[in-house]
């Protein structure tokens, strides 16, 4: 090598240097400015979050590296942001544009949250995204048209939001899917056929929207999807056949559409994946087809609403796993002995939850000794997990088998009206010991109703109507202490009506009417309520309320000559007592100006206790005795002689307007009603004070364990001593004052509004038991004129701000439905443990939205932190420090069903329109059953 070789070779080797120095540095610089864009992109995103109620963001800042912050995950090599994931914290706020700058984006996810506002266009500029899920917040708007420029796409999630618009045409770019989910929102315009392009796409849930159109025959091209949801919407057409053909469908639900057309002979073999088969309330017509047993792991079949005929085919029998057939409102059957023979086969079926036959075309010429449905109907005793069997509006004769009678499984629904049926009701009725609903009515049974019935202990609502029932209504259905209706109506019954059915607190509809029946209708309980009780076609029955119009009940002579000798001598007392009582009252005001009144005395029902009684009983009104400061009143606590039991005292301020009135409301209200979960008037005092001030109090039960609003909100001192307020405390004092409502609402004489439902106006006794109190502002409504009183002023809105109904503020009257919406908001706050007026809830965002948007999936976020600690399991950490694990998955099933059901009615109670909540009665009903669900399981 010679020396010009050599020279050159070096300054070869310099220059690459000098390049690759140069070019470090170039890429230094780009590495550099790329994590201050991110940084301030992060910023920027944070900027727009206007409540953290975890404080999520508090480890935002330039202590450490963004990498390290709260749901941020950098790249190992570029130390740039990947992934942006935080879910179900409770986030509100709007989505920055800047989140469009975080170019090295892979992932992001923000579901279930509170994000309003609408999905930033520059989402579209981050060309690396592959998971895009924004599932379960409150996004409005149109789907960026900018989303089919991130062709990395593999799942986009935009599920239980408000976005609008149609779907994007060109969402066929996005050939890397596998997921889409856009369901419950409200989407218009038709399924794009670009959907045909997603060949690695798996599932498609667009269900309740508002999509038209038919099903694009491009889908089909769809190999590899496994979940086809379209449900509640307004989809035509038919179903293309190509459809049929993918192998790997496992769900399929299209219910609630205007989809026609027939089943394909060949389904089960062409779809032996399939789980979930829901073509309900659509246009179908022809016959099931056989190949369904070819399905073996189809579990639910619902096929109900359709215009189906001919037999169900034995195959079905073959599905093991089948736990629910759904049939109803078809034509099914031939009115011929074959059309139960499928029944035969469904012993198999051991997993059978629900089976619904009703509203066919079964079995019209069965033999009288009903051989072929009693065999039959034997088999599916075999199906010791069905819960729910229903046979209505069939032609089904002959008697009910008793085997059927002996699942112990029934516990919702057992419906085999409108049919033929004949002979008794059999004794083994009584073996259904958990049954919720029992329905035979429109059959040809006769004979007497089996006193077994009464160990039917779970029942709610019995229906034995326009059979032919004969002999006494049995006294044993005084043990249905749950029963909520029963309907006796058009049969053969005699004798009187039992009284005891008086006693059932829960029953709100009774109808006896076009029987035989005599004797004094009972004046008590349900049938105080004339709206709720038939008894017309009973010729022979008198007394009652006034409101039934029967005639009064005949008395013998003896009795008629002592009644008017009586109506003589009695309003002669009166008169005299009055006058009596009128000249003592006299002499003692002119008394008790000298000095305070001492004496006891008594007037009508109630004791009336002196100033100095009071005084004594409260330590002089001591201030270290006051336990509640209201607009109108003062509330001690006191220990009185004369009744030997603490008391709790209401002293009127009557410096303030409108005590009077709130003073005269509440001795009103509370002076005619009587229910376990109203608070109870003992006595009364007016008088006069020590300085000879007029002094007037109302005396009630002392309640040991205070106000909800106590325990919902303690005082942070004496929060250790409410952790044991657990679910089912809760749940009892939800059905409470629930059933104070149905009775100030529809079990009284005269409908009564309290207009200021919330937690501080619950009060919780010894055994926790809630009794509902204030009635300052009360108001009755008459039933009989429809003439409504007050007693209170009206120049405000009456009620508490958060629990006040939004029509209130509109000048709308009282109403049943304004006290419904102020349950509502309470029953969120016990379950949440947040109050209607939290900080929290603003620009529009309200307590029931809140939970709302959170249900299903981010239970745990929305259900009170107590509350979870006292279900959730509780583990050991390595420093010995109890830890709670709060995430969904740790509770019990039992707990998350009777939360979600909870809410559900909560959400229902407090919904904008009055006309859309729930009333009292129903309530209760609905909430007696979740407390059963979740103490039977």
């Amino acid at each position: 090598m010679n020396l010009y070789t050599s020279t050159t070779l070096s300054s070869f080797a310099c220059l690459q240097l000098i390049l690759l120095l140069s070019s470090n540095f170039q890429w230094c610089q780009a590495y550099s400015l790329g994590n201050e864009t991110d940084m301030i992109a992060l910023l920027q995103f944070r900027s727009g979050i206007t409540s953290d109620p975890f404080g999520i963001f508090n480890s935002w800042n330039d202590s450490t590296s963004f990498c390290n912050w709260h749901g941020i995950t950098c790249g190992r090599r570029h130390k740039r942001v990947t992934s942006l994931n935080i879910t179900e914290k409770n986030l509100v706020g709007a989505i920055s544009p800047y989140i469009g700058n975080l170019s090295f984006l892979r992932i992001l996810d923000l579901s279930n949250n509170s994000f309003t506002s609408e999905i930033p266009q520059e989402v579209g500029n981050l060309l690396r995204l592959r998971f895009l899920r924004l599932t379960g917040n409150i996004l409005g708007g149109d789907i960026p048209t900018n989303l089919s420029h991130c062709t990395k796409l593999e799942f986009i999630g935009f599920s239980y939001n408000k976005l609008v618009g149609k779907i994007l045409e060109d969402i066929g770019s996005l050939v890397e899917l596998k997921y889409v989910g856009i369901e419950q929102n409200n989407l218009t315009g038709k399924l794009p056929s670009s959907l045909g392009n997603l060949t690695l796409l798996d599932s498609l849930f667009a269900g309740y929207n508002n999509l038209v159109g038919k099903i694009p025959v491009e889908i089909g091209k769809l190999s590899s999807l496994k979940e086809f949801q379209i449900s509640v919407n307004s989809i035509s057409g038919t179903i293309p056949e190509t459809l049929f053909n993918i192998s790997s469908l496992s769900v399929f639900s299209i219910t609630s559409n205007q989809i026609g057309g027939t089943i394909p002979y060949d389904i089960g073999l062409n779809l032996p994946n399939l789980i979930f088969f829901g073509i309900a309330r659509n246009r179908f017509y022809g016959s099931i087809p056989d190949s369904f047993g070819n399905a073996s792991k189809l579990e639910l079949i619902n096929i109900g609403h359709n215009n189906f005929v001919g037999q169900v085919p034995i195959t079905l029998g073959i599905l093991k796993n089948l736990r629910r057939l759904r049939l109803p409102n078809n034509n099914l059957g031939g009115r011929s002995a074959n059309d139960l023979i499928f029944l035969t086969s469904l012993k198999n079926c051991t997993n059978m939850e629900i089976l619904s036959l009703a509203i066919n075309n079964f079995g019209d010429v069965l033999p009288t000794s009903l051989t072929n449905l009693s065999s039959q109907l034997s088999n599916i005793r075999n199906c010791q997990s069905l819960v729910e069997l229903y046979a209505s509006e069939n032609k089904f004769s002959g008697s009910i088998p008793k085997e059927i009678l002996s699942l112990p499984s029934l516990s919702k629904s057992f419906n085999l009206s409108r049919n033929s049926l004949t002979g008794n009701l059999p004794s083994e009725v009584g073996n259904l010991k958990q049954l919720n609903t029992l329905d035979i009515s429109a059959n040809n049974l006769s004979g007497e109703i089996p006193t077994t019935i009464g160990q039917c202990l779970r029942m709610e609502k019995l229906y034995m109507n326009s059979n032919f029932f004969r002999g006494s209504i049995p006294s044993s259905l005084a043990s249905l202490k749950g029963l909520q209706e029963l309907d006796l109506s058009r049969n053969n019954l005699t004798g009187e009506i039992l009284r005891d059915l008086q006693s059932l607190q829960f029953l709100s509809y009774l109808n006896l009417s076009f029987n035989d029946l005599k004797g004094e209708v009972p004046t008590r309980g349900v049938f105080t309520n004339a709206s709720a009780v038939s008894l017309i076609g009973n010729k022979k029955l008198c007394g009652g309320v006034p409101e039934l119009f029967l005639p009064k009940c005949p008395t013998k002579t003896t009795r008629k000559s002592i009644a008017f000798k009586l109506s003589i001598i009695i309003p002669c007392l009166v008169v005299s007592a009055f006058l009596i009582f009128i000249i003592l009252s006299c002499l003692w005001r002119r008394k008790s100006r000298k000095k305070s009144h001492s004496r006891t005395t008594s007037v009508g029902k109630l004791l009336i206790v002196s100033y100095k009684d009071l005084h004594q009983a409260t330590s002089g009104f001591s201030e270290s005795n006051l336990i509640g400061l209201g607009s109108f009143s003062f509330v001690y606590m006191g220990f009185l002689d004369q009744l030997q039991r603490h008391i709790a005292i209401k002293v009127l301020n009557l410096q303030n307007m409108g005590a009077s009135k709130s003073f005269l409301a509440e001795c009103k209200t509370l002076g005619n009603i009587r229910h376990r979960n109203l608070v109870k008037i003992l006595t009364y005092c007016s008088s006069l004070d020590y300085k000879g001030n007029e002094f007037t109090a109302l005396v009630y039960q002392f309640m040991e364990n205070g106000s909800l609003e106590n325990w919902l909100h303690p005082d942070p001192n004496k929060r250790s001593t409410m952790k044991n307020f657990d679910l089912l405390q809760r749940l009892n004092i939800a059905i409470d004052v629930s059933s104070a409502l149905h009775y100030l609402h529809d079990e009284c004489e005269s409908s009564i509004i309290h207009r200021d439902l919330k937690p501080g106006n619950v009060l919780l006794d010894k055994d926790m038991i809630a009794h509902v109190s204030d009635f300052g502002v009360a108001k009755i409504i008459s039933t009989i004129n429809d003439f409504s009183q007050s007693l209170t002023s009206t120049t405000r809105i009456k009620g508490t701000i958060g629990y006040t109904a939004p029509e209130y503020g509109m000048g709308s009257e009282a109403s049943k439905e304004g006290d419904i919406y102020s349950y509502g908001i309470l029953v969120l706050e016990m379950f949440s443990g947040r109050r209607p007026v939290d900080e929290m809830f603003k620009d529009g965002l309200n307590l029931r939205d809140f939970i709302r948007m959170a249900m299903p999936q981010r239970l745990e976020h929305i259900v009170d932190p107590i509350l979870l600690e006292t279900e959730a399991t509780t583990r050991k950490n390595d420093n010995n420090a109890v830890e709670t694990n709060m995430k969904l998955s740790s509770m019990k099933p039992k707990v998350q069903n009777c939360l979600l059901a909870v809410f559900e009615i909560g959400v229902t109670c407090s919904s904008e329109l009055p006309n859309d909540r729930m009333n009292a009665g129903d309530v209760n009903r609905k909430l007696h059953l979740i407390r059963d669900a979740f103490m039977r399981n």
